[in-house]
């Protein structure tokens, strides 16, 4: 009896060794299944907020896949890939800063790809009466008046760049450029106007489908600016295979049905 009791004890010993060796083990096995299983990361321009976070609900109930979202100016999002920020997939709101990005090594030419394109629209608050015909030299700057003018900043923020190109081409952003308020990103300028912070807002025109408080006042003529286009890439950095496949997807029949219900126009 008591030989089988020691017998029984020196088994437990063993079975609890090999168990606490095998979970030695352990850890880098979870490492891999987490990154195996971890969602896809996305830094993508502030415009396709509502668009993405739509697209990535229905890819995870398609596939149980996940995927997570940043969402900023490309010009933050650009700087901080190249910081090295782990982002799989690079959605931009222009071709300059995806090009700057591609100079840097930052992304994988061969997966570059152009999905999407948008309008340039002046807007004011839901409630405002004003009515302008945007054309050369028209009188923005006297409807402006004390107010502001909300934009992405003009220096870096894609919006800012194409609403600056515009106001030039009509001849009029001398008059207005001291009224400009230059926000971080598209969504924040339309945020301004939403408020009554500033009487007038340049954004995408998806932008301003969302926002109930706002109106569009006009939409700039698409030679007024370099067309509004929204590449898309993989990072240098990124080897996961999910990544690729949601980029895949992004080209999806439920995709394109989300994008066009937001907006947008494809880009075939």
């Amino acid at each position: 009896m008591e030989a089988r009791m020691v017998w029984a004890k020196a088994t437990r010993r063993l079975v609890l060794g090999l168990a606490i060796t095998g979970l030695a083990c352990l850890p880098d096995a979870r490492v891999v299944i987490a990154q195996e299983v971890r969602p896809v990361l996305v830094f993508a321009a502030a415009s396709l907020q509502t668009a993405l976070n739509a697209i990535g609900a229905e890819w995870q109930k398609e596939t149980g896949r996940r995927v997570s979202f940043s969402f900023a100016a490309s010009s933050a999002l650009a700087r901080q890939i190249e910081q090295g920020a782990p982002a799989d997939i690079f959605a931009s709101a222009d071709l300059e800063w995806m090009d700057w990005v591609q100079q840097r090594a930052l992304i994988k030419p061969a997966t570059r790809t152009t999905l999407l394109a948008n309008s340039l629209v002046l807007i004011a608050a839901k409630d405002d009466p004003v009515q302008l015909v945007i054309a050369p030299g028209f009188a923005l700057a006297a409807a402006i008046g004390s107010s502001r003018l909300a934009t992405g900043d003009p220096r870096a923020v894609p919006v800012g760049r194409y609403a600056q190109s515009a106001l030039t081409a009509l001849g009029v952003w001398d008059a207005v450029s001291p009224r400009i308020a230059g926000a971080d990103n598209v969504r924040s300028a339309l945020a301004l106007v939403a408020r009554g912070e500033a009487r007038f807002g340049i954004v995408y025109a998806t932008d301003a489908k969302v926002e109930p408080r706002v109106r569009v006042v006009g939409t700039f003529p698409a030679g007024s600016h370099p067309a509004v286009a929204y590449p898309f890439a993989l990072t240098a950095s990124s080897s996961y295979p999910d990544a690729t496949a949601f980029l895949a997807y992004l080209r999806s029949p439920a995709a394109s049905r989300i994008f066009e219900a937001e907006g947008f126009t494809l880009v075939r």
